[in-house]
């Protein structure tokens, strides 16, 4: 894909997930034991042959963003010529509002700058393994002007999102943004593919003309005329913009099907950046079902049907039930956690017992002991 550029936006709006990101974008959320949501959208450009990418930095909060991607080596993007790129948001002056748009108009001389014929443009906020050669040829094929693509949702969702229906061969009958996603709707992945003239002309009418959302002012307002397509993505994803969809996706994990379409496609890896650790130790004693753990952790207690980062203590008679636990958490012994997420550096103290509900897991901040 050398005639396709990417741009990696990290504005999002927060509201449904506020609790996990205190202090770092979604696009930095661990996820899945070892990786961060940003990986997912990377990964997939770089295994596609996409070399140019620029990541569009949040107004704040980009600290942890830089930490993980740093120079891009993971991904094999440290390069001499092309490579990643960080642009900057501008800050907002004479009233104006920080929004995904006017992140975009501000950044255009990156895309015009470029020699690449098309742009990819995706949001850090959702999960999946895309061959995007596929989406281009799809594209390309079909005489698209724009192509979203979308997947089947599994789940309801209490956030916003743009929701398309699919007619003959992919041509988009209808799509609005809707307050509230449905299970079995056709929702878009924030991924949008087009050519980086018709990018640049939509992105600077848009923001000239008052917009400040690119889903709505550059895709939505403008359709008409446009040939809009939706590539149909038909193998596992999930968008994560509430607690709930962050919860229900990561035990999600645990169905080795899922797993293997996500994480073992040949040629088609999930980057991240690399932490060198020892090997979990289960104790005498330790009792796993149906658990994904991750490297450094020392398991003395029970876990079931949960997802363990790095370096967790799960001590003597300390039980884990359907839970997420981030890493460096301490389990002391007895202490009991079924539906709940713990951010990093949690301490559940000796026989303390919290649960949840699986459509309302129990979160605990970072730093916090209970």
């Amino acid at each position: 894909m050398k005639n396709v550029m990417s741009l990696v936006d990290l504005q999002r709006e927060e509201a449904y997930i506020k609790e996990l990101t205190q202090d770092r974008p979604i696009a930095s959320l661990p996820f899945a034991g070892r990786y961060r949501l940003v990986d997912f959208a990377l990964s997939s450009m770089v295994t596609s042959g996409i070399r140019n990418v620029g990541v569009l930095l949040p107004e704040n909060k980009a600290r942890s963003i830089l930490d993980h991607l740093r120079s891009g080596k993971d991904w094999d993007l440290a390069r001499h010529h092309k490579g990643l790129f960080y642009l900057p948001p501008v800050r907002p002056e004479n009233g104006e509002k920080a929004s995904d748009l006017r992140n975009i108009y501000y950044n255009l001389n990156f895309v015009e700058n470029s020699n690449e014929e098309y742009v990819l443009l995706a949001r850090a906020t959702s999960v999946y393994n895309i061959d995007f050669t596929k989406v281009l040829k799809f594209h390309i094929d079909n005489g698209a002007d724009v192509t979203v693509v979308t997947s089947k949702a599994w789940h309801s969702d209490p956030c916003s999102g743009l929701i398309v229906e699919p007619g003959e061969n992919g041509r988009i009958r209808d799509a609005a943004i809707k307050p509230e996603l449905k299970e079995g709707e056709y929702r878009s992945l924030g991924i949008f593919l087009m050519s980086k003239e018709l990018f640049c002309n939509v992105v600077r009418y848009a923001f000239e003309h008052g917009g400040t959302d690119f889903r709505r002012d550059a895709i939505l307002k403008q359709a008409t005329g446009l040939k809009f397509y939706t590539y149909i993505h038909d193998g596992f994803a999930a968008r994560i913009c509430s607690t709930p969809a962050f919860y229900l996706s990561n035990l999600k994990m645990l169905d080795q099907s899922v797993w293997e379409e996500l994480f073992m496609k040949e040629n088609a890896p999930i980057i991240t950046k690399v932490k060198d650790m020892s090997p979990t130790e289960y104790k005498e004693g330790a009792n796993v079902k149906n658990s994904l753990i991750a490297n450094g952790c020392e398991i003395h207690g029970t876990v079931e049907n949960s997802v363990i980062f790095r370096n967790v203590t799960v001590a003597p008679g300390a039980v884990i039930r359907n839970s997420v636990v981030m890493e460096d958490c301490v389990l002391e012994a007895q202490a009991e956690i079924e539906y709940v997420i713990t951010d990093k550096e949690v301490t559940i103290t000796q026989g303390k017992r919290l649960r949840g509900a699986v459509n309302f897991p129990v979160m605990i901040g970072k730093h916090v002991t209970i």
